[in-house]
């Protein structure tokens, strides 16, 4: 019974770092390759798109965000103003 739980909390770790970890995305249904290396793993975050007039009046949270893929290998950083799709492999 031990050996069975053990081995489903491998399996179940494995596939959370899998979830999380770096991925290939899609864009459009353009599969996004780096422009430096040609890798197709990135990490996927937000990055803020500050206005000088919201800054200013200190409502930094009303800007729209981005979306922003980081390539696993090189870590260039690729700017998205569409939405992105992750692709199961």
């Amino acid at each position: 019974m031990a050996n069975s739980a053990g081995r489903f909390l491998k399996i179940f770790s494995k596939n959370i770092k899998e979830m999380r970890g770096p991925a290939p995305y899609e864009v459009n249904g353009l599969r996004v390759n780096c422009v430096h290396c040609r890798h197709d793993r990135f990490d996927h975050g937000f990055a803020q798109l500050n206005t000088a007039l919201l800054s200013f009046l200190n409502l930094d949270f009303a800007n729209r965000s981005a979306n922003i893929l980081t390539c696993d290998r090189c870590g260039y950083v690729h700017w998205f103003n569409k939405d992105i799709r992750k692709v199961r492999v």
